[in-house]
């Protein structure tokens, strides 16, 4: 029975030898594994890293153009405002012409409306005068003048 119980002694050891060595092919593997994984992640980041970056890099290209964009707009804006205040300032000219121009010819008309109601008056004068001397009419201004047209200074 020595040698049946030696033999089975001799069976655990080297059952525990056995399965000491598949711990070590196990954790050889598990190893293996988790560096591969480590590998595969470092990569994985590295390549987030990259896109992240050309991201960043198209997003700092894209704020550019539009900041340029934005500069020429607001130059045009600039452009249009100054363009449109020199255009109010002659306008605002234009009218004050207009309206010294209609006070011009508003009195001139009021003028001509004296000018015709006073007509049969100068028409008496004119008739004392040519009574007074000789009636060739030579000393009245007022002779050949048209009194009844008023003066339009907006014709076209």
């Amino acid at each position: 029975m020595a040698t049946s119980s030696g033999n089975s002694s001799g069976s655990s050891a080297l059952q525990i030898m056995n399965s000491g060595s598949d711990q070590e092919g196990l954790h050889q593997v598990m190893d293996q594994r988790k560096r591969k994984r480590m590998v595969s992640n470092r990569e994985s980041a590295r390549r987030s890293r990259m896109r992240k970056q050309e991201h960043l890099t198209d997003l700092t290209a894209q704020a550019g153009l539009l900041m340029k964009e934005n500069n020429q707009i607001l130059t045009s804006i600039n452009v249009t405002n100054q363009l449109y205040l020199n255009l109010e300032a002659e306008n605002c000219v234009l009218r004050a012409q207009m309206a010294e121009l209609s006070n011009r010819l508003q009195s001139l008309n009021d003028i001509l409306d004296y000018i015709d109601s006073s007509k049969w008056l100068l028409e008496n004068e004119e008739e004392d005068l040519s009574a007074q001397f000789g009636g060739d009419g030579f000393l009245n201004p007022w002779s050949n003048l048209c009194f009844n047209q008023p003066v339009d200074m907006f014709m076209c």
